[in-house]
């Protein structure tokens, strides 16, 4: 008596249907992304390549931008892995139509096309807008700190900075000496050793951290001398001395033992987070409520408090070239993004500020504890205060509520999820590049949740039926 098993014989012909079309449900993401390119203007991309036929043929732009928005939604950014996908994933060949480009050509389109492809967060943004997901209401402003491609131990003092590059120049003074005696003043013997061609490349580097370091310290001179000069003009009109501890006079040189820059990747700043130091940038975003990231930045700053009004700037304009013609809101965020300066500058026209004046577990508590103000705005109010009492108000109470549930959730799908919580390029235009793609990636997957972007192409073509 035989066993009643399905035959498992890998030598069969034509074990996969012959079309890709059969490879996926109509449904599955791969298709999803394939539509939703198509959808986008890839002109700046195709300007890069030879139209007279001419040269090796190279892969198609469209399917690269496809490959790369997949990997990116699902958490896969590794050129390497990304390269691996297209060989044994069914979906990645879909993707790719079967083709396999390597990893390299993989990491040289997305250097090459840095810039189109930050601008593909725009574009995704638009195709949210045309399916009606983004009400820009209300909206929260958050943002998180991200490892950089490099590490802490790659650090070095201005002082250790300054003493290698005399050491090394020293060096090369006295191997020049010994080549002028053995072949000449005049005259160049063979080839620099490879040792001492890498000697020179890291002399280099070690420049420009030095460099970058010394300007660093005038720029921050500079703020301080500003901040003294102001206080001085204040105290010269009321006529008082300002209370509180003297302004230090600024130093224009670097601090030896203080100042730090990062041999691995010079734009990359040192970051506290709960868990400790990281060496690595912070990621910004505006966020709506239903998740859609409508802002994407890279800022070097530690601290939110000059980011507030650039990215809301950014995101007027993102939302402007999405073709969104209401204007924001409220805007909600937390204390690391409050202070009187930000609050004075806003835009009478703009979106109101609902900002945290506290840490958020302190303002949480205070919103249980204290009674919601009632009757109109005491006269003589700071601007502390009455934020303050804004935020104890119902209104205020139910709207910040909100903040957590909105741009929170995203960051913990993108790097808890989707494992995208370090990145993997270096410099802060590719690091802002890589940071877009991610959040554009971010938008696909919640316009292919909602299940509105199919009916919004199918009622476009009745229209233009």
């Amino acid at each position: 008596m035989a066993y009643n098993f399905l035959e498992c014989n890998r030598d069969q012909m034509y074990l996969m249907p012959v079309s890709l079309r059969e490879w996926l449900p109509e449904d599955h993401l791969a298709w999803f992304i394939i539509d939703a390119v198509k959808e986008i203007d890839l002109t700046s991309f195709y300007r890069k390549y030879r139209n007279d036929g001419w040269g090796r043929a190279a892969y198609e732009p469209g399917m690269m931008v496809s490959l790369l928005l997949y990997a990116y939604s699902l958490g896969i950014r590794s050129s390497r892995q990304i390269e691996r996908a297209c060989v044994v994933n069914v979906d990645f060949r879909v993707i790719t139509a079967n083709q396999n480009p390597d990893y390299t050509t993989i990491c040289r389109f997305r250097k090459e096309n840095e810039e189109q492809l930050a601008e593909l967060f725009t574009a995704v943004l638009e195709l949210c807008v045309q399916a009606g997901l983004v009400n820009v209401g209300v909206v929260a402003l958050d943002g998180t700190k991200m490892k950089g491609n490099t590490s802490l131990a790659a650090n070095r003092t201005y002082a250790y900075l300054e003493k290698e590059v005399k050491q090394m120049l020293q060096e090369a003074k006295e191997k020049d000496a010994q080549e002028d005696a053995l072949y000449g003043k005049d005259r160049r013997g063979d080839e620099l050793p490879k040792e001492l061609a890498q000697r020179e490349n890291r002399l280099a580097k070690l420049k420009e951290a030095k460099a970058q370091l010394e300007q660093q310290a005038q720029e921050k001179a500079a703020l301080q001398e500003a901040k003294i000069e102001a206080r001085r003009q204040e105290e010269e009109a009321t006529g008082e001395k300002k209370r509180g501890r003297k302004l230090k006079e600024p130093g224009k040189t670097p601090e030896p033992k203080k100042a730090k820059a990062n041999l691995t990747d010079l734009d990359s700043r040192i970051m506290k987070t709960s868990q400790g130091c990281v060496q690595g940038y912070t990621a910004q975003a505006v966020v709506t409520k239903e998740q859609i990231s409508v802002a994407a930045e890279v800022t070097q700053e530690q601290n939110d408090v000059q980011q507030l009004h650039p990215m809301l700037e950014r995101a007027n304009e993102e939302l402007t070239a999405a073709g969104v013609t209401k204007k924001m809101g409220v805007v909600l965020a937390d204390a690391g993004y409050y202070s009187e300066k930000n609050v004075l500058a806003a835009d009478p026209s703009g979106p109101e500020l609902l900002l945290a004046t506290i840490k958020d577990h302190k303002e949480r508590q205070a919103m249980k504890d204290k009674v919601c103000p009632r009757g109109r705005i005491p006269t003589g109010m700071t601007v502390k205060e009455r934020m303050e009492r804004k935020l104890l108000t119902k209104r205020g109470k139910a709207l910040y509520k909100l903040r957590s549930q909105t741009v929170e959730p995203v960051f913990g799908q993108i790097k808890e999820c989707r494992g995208s919580g370090t990145f993997l390029r270096r410099g802060t235009s590719a690091v802002n590049s890589e940071w877009r793609l991610i959040c554009a990636g971010h938008n696909l997957l919640k316009l292919w949740r909602s299940g509105r972007f199919h009916l919004c192409i199918r009622q476009r073509e009745v229209c233009w039926a």
